[in-house]
């Protein structure tokens, strides 16, 4: 049978499928369900930054203001009462869901900017958390910011957590960075211990008989997992940190294609969602099958096998991918 033990952000995980964040982890019973279905570790749903503005009286700093381009830059967010739980009331589901199971819990702060919201990352070490996954979620809307303005905020969110807590951080990427690698690589150097590929900026509707914008939540699809693949394969060997593949994994051969390409974990969502936390199960058993019909001791042994570092040539190789795809398709 073959071993599917990794590491991920230092921690010891019994498998590489870790369900990411999502409301099957609102209450308990959703956690421990997964757990019993098999998952490595577990990310909790986020606690946002304008929860905790909002809550602290915070005016939000001028990056975050100025992409928003409105004065008054939380009017446009859920009332306290419309989120799950206040702040304070996340930090005891993080102690709760910690003493409830035995498997890695990570819980989620996500937000643009740097702030006050940030100091609670040391409130969920001390309710046990074993990491924090930080949801930099950030869409520019004015000229007046420059591309560099950007990465400064995802490096400044990241220095004050790494100063306030012990526990292992990551850091959830855009796909949208001009130079992906540089990034990852500025990243890898101010001590995040994992980089999650990519964050899926949900893009909302137009109803058009009410002339409203309509907020969609469009589940990923396995072709989604294209993207991040190509990216951590690049990336694998350029950066000491590990590596989280997120979005289009629905299956437990897109678990281990993650792994070839050099992924830690491969994170799953949308298909638990759709076909019921019972789908995780099946991928993680699926894989270790997989594996065992490939030929494959472990995890370890093959993650990577299938990254941009395994040839001569990276940048060639990269570039005569991408015209053989070009090419073929007049054949299929």
């Amino acid at each position: 049978m073959a071993d599917l033990s990794t590491t991920y952000m230092g921690l010891k995980l019994k498998n590489p499928i870790v369900p990411s964040a999502s409301p099957l982890s609102l209450d308990l019973a959703g956690i421990k369900a997964m757990e019993d279905a098999g998952a490595g570790a577990i990310v909790l749903y986020s606690l946002f930054q304008e929860q905790i503005a909002a809550k602290t009286g915070e005016v939000p700093d001028r990056l975050f203001s100025a992409a928003l381009g409105i004065a008054d830059a939380t009017s446009h967010f859920p009332r306290n009462q419309e989120y799950p739980r206040g702040p304070d009331e996340y930090v005891e589901h993080v102690r709760k869901a910690k003493e409830s199971v035995r498997i890695p819990i990570i819980a989620s702060l996500n937000g643009a900017s740097k702030g006050g919201w940030l100091d609670y990352a040391s409130s969920l070490e001390a309710a046990g958390a074993d990491g924090i996954e930080l949801n930099i979620y950030f869409i520019p809307t004015t000229g007046t910011l420059l591309g560099l303005d950007i990465e400064t905020a995802y490096y400044d969110v990241l220095r004050v957590v790494k100063r306030t807590v012990k526990i292992p951080v990551a850091v959830k990427l855009s796909p949208f960075f001009s130079a992906i690698p540089s990034v990852a690589g500025q990243l890898d150097g101010l001590g995040a211990n994992a980089l999650v590929l990519f964050n899926r900026f949900y893009q909302p509707d137009i109803d058009v008989s009410k002339q409203q914008i309509r907020p969609v939540l469009t589940l990923s699809r396995p072709e989604d997992i294209l993207l991040p693949l190509r990216w951590i394969a690049i990336l694998h060997g350029q950066v000491n940190c590990s590596l989280a593949l997120t979005s289009g994994v629905h299956s437990a051969d897109d678990a281990l294609k993650a792994i070839l390409v050099g992924a830690n974990v491969a994170s799953v969502c949308s298909v638990l969602l759709k076909d019921g936390v019972g789908k995780l199960g099946e991928i993680v058993r699926g894989l270790g099958a997989r594996m065992d019909e490939l030929g494959m001791k472990s995890v370890e042994s093959v993650r990577g096998r299938l990254s941009l570092q395994s040839h001569v040539e990276p940048a060639a190789f990269e570039r005569a991918s991408y015209i053989k795809i070009l090419q073929s398709f007049g054949r299929i």
